[in-house]
């Protein structure tokens, strides 16, 4: 648990919501900000954090 706590968020990559779900629900992991922007890009929705950046698609 700890190990993944201190796993490094790197904001240029998009996770995958399945594999990557949200430590608190509808929560940036990285900043735990609520504002987000949303995309639909060839059927992907894209969730993007406005604070810092991370993207993953849902």
């Amino acid at each position: 648990m700890e190990a993944k706590e201190q796993q490094e968020i790197d904001l240029d990559k998009v996770y995958d919501y399945a594999e990557f779900p949200d430590k608190v629900s509808g929560r940036c992991n990285n900043c735990n900000s609520a504002y987000f922007k949303s995309s639909v890009k060839g059927g992907v929705f894209l969730r993007e954090c406005r604070e810092c950046g991370m993207k993953k698609s849902i």
